[in-house]
């Protein structure tokens, strides 16, 4: 019998992919589409739901025709998405009823204000491990119900479903007889007890969301059931689903207390497994589900950096640095050592553990001899720094699970960088560890997908399938790396609205 093949979906916000794994971990097979935005109004962003479904075919097929295999290798599909982007669709017909509103909307922010004004952000965070922001679902929701015609009245009466894009891929693909999502999308929606695993009657009331509207939650590897035979050529089972980071995190083998992930990509995301009971952040971090398999939850806290990768974009389009990313990092390297030179890239504000939103970018220590390589050697060192903003977060929070001998592992585009690596190591202070293969993502949906259809035994062994890591290690002094995050604090509190 021929080795089980496992399809990945990465349905992201840019772009739908799909990738066509062996069981060892190899990519065999890809194949993407461009994914269109819209803006209809300042600080609101929107996607159509239709195109997402028909890329997903799309890609699906394309990455099965590239390969040397044929779709009756496919053991199983893995699906992964951007979290937070959310539809409303008819029940009977499969229409949404407005476009998808993507996670980056702000359209939420004053119904977020009220609430929280009103108090109800602790209650709120005791119940989700989330922060009351238009960033999360369940508000994007309440609007959509709110704002077209009638469709408050079509979900009471049972007529629209509801849910992240998981969900809505997954119903489409198995011709509207699965209604589902896994627990780490659902925790996402500010709608979910992440403790009882459950969608919380307290959180629906709260942001006028009917219940009934929400998918199933079921385990991030299990039975999501069969795509329509007309879409690949034959019914092929859907076993695996989860939230990009979430994906990204079982991508890099984060399934033990202490293990974590950094991808750096426009901005950072950071997780750290911190096990099967959830940890409470004092640091406004966010507290989340890392994964559910055979029913045993595991959480992980997630800190975001608004800013990584787009500082060195700024670099390049803002000061005319030429060369894209890698002539912006030899500019970078060839900075004197020991300059001084701080860059605060709170162009949108700054993120975890801060969240000032009214925060805004500067340049500190400049003197008569800095100049560009000095400056951008501090626009890459803002995402070490921030970085460590983030470990020193997640040390507080999670002591039993930041470890002495914790492990960054990283993906995303800046880590393409062996400079930056090594940089990175040296600023924080801890090992880092890069993958060789950089689409984690999709390989954590193909992981969980797997799992599900019995190629791996559990996730132990899904994890140990994964290619090689290249590792960096900690090279500057220490008195250097305190004195550079001392001034990184100082500038960052210079730049601070709040």
């Amino acid at each position: 019998m021929a080795e089980p093949l496992i399809l990945a979906l990465d349905q992201g916000t840019t772009s739908t992919r799909a990738i066509l794994f062996d069981a060892k971990g190899q990519a065999l097979a890809e194949a993407g589409r461009p994914l269109q935005q819209f803006y209809p109004a300042d600080g609101w962003v929107e996607h159509d739901a239709d195109e997402i479904f028909e890329a997903c075919v799309a890609v699906l097929r394309e990455a099965v025709q590239k390969a040397a295999r044929g779709i009756d290798d496919v053991a199983a599909i893995g699906i992964t998405n951007q979290r937070e982007t959310v539809v409303v669709w008819d029940r009977a017909t499969g229409k949404p009823i407005h476009r998808a509103i993507v996670w980056q909307d702000r359209r939420t922010a004053d119904a977020c204000e009220r609430l929280r004004g009103e108090g109800h952000e602790a209650r709120v965070t005791e119940i989700t491990g989330l922060l009351l922001d238009p960033y999360f679902s369940g508000a994007k929701i309440a609007w959509l119900l709110d704002r077209v015609d009638g469709a408050r009245a079509r979900a009471e009466a049972g007529e629209l479903l509801a849910g992240t894009i998981d969900s809505w891929v997954i119903w489409k693909l198995t011709g509207g007889r699965v209604h589902a999502t896994d627990a780490t999308n659902a925790s996402r929606t500010l709608l979910f007890d992440i403790r009882a695993q459950a969608w919380s009657a307290e959180m629906g009331e709260m942001l006028r969301v009917p219940l009934g509207l929400m998918p199933e939650v079921r385990d991030c590897a299990g039975a999501f059931g069969e795509t329509e035979p007309a879409l690949l050529g034959r019914a092929v089972p859907i076993c695996g689903v989860a939230g990009d980071q979430q994906a990204a995190l079982m991508g890099q083998g984060c399934i033990r207390p202490g293990e974590m992930k950094a991808t750096y990509g426009t901005g950072c995301f950071m997780l750290l497994n911190t096990g099967e009971t959830p940890a409470p952040s004092r640091s406004r971090l966010l507290t989340t589900v890392a994964a559910r398999v055979g029913g045993r939850t595991t959480y992980a806290l997630e800190g975001a950096i608004f800013i990584a990768g787009a500082a060195v974009q700024w670099l390049n389009e803002g000061l005319k640095v030429g060369g894209g990313p890698t002539g912006a990092e030899q500019l970078a390297a060839s900075a004197r050592a020991d300059h001084g030179v701080v860059l605060v890239p709170a162009f949108t504000g700054l993120g975890a553990p801060w969240w000032d939103a009214g925060a805004r970018g500067a340049v500190f220590g400049l003197t008569r001899d800095a100049g560009l390589p000095e400056i951008a050697q501090a626009a890459f060192d803002a995402s070490a720094l921030q970085t460590r903003d983030l470990l020193e977060a997640m040390r507080a929070d999670a002591p039993d699970a930041f470890h002495n001998g914790v492990e960054m592992r990283i993906d995303g585009g800046m880590s393409r960088s062996a400079w930056f690596s090594q940089r990175l190591s040296d600023l924080t202070g801890i090992s880092v560890c890069r993958a060789t293969y950089q689409e984690t993502t999709a390989l954590g949906a193909a992981l969980f997908a797997g799992v599900g259809a019995g190629v791996y035994r559990d996730v132990e062994e899904a994890a140990a399938s994964r290619p090689g890591t290249e590792r960096f290690q900690t090279k500057m002094d220490a008195h250097r790396r305190e004195a550079a995050y001392a001034r990184w604090l100082d500038a960052v509190a210079r730049v601070r609205a709040e």
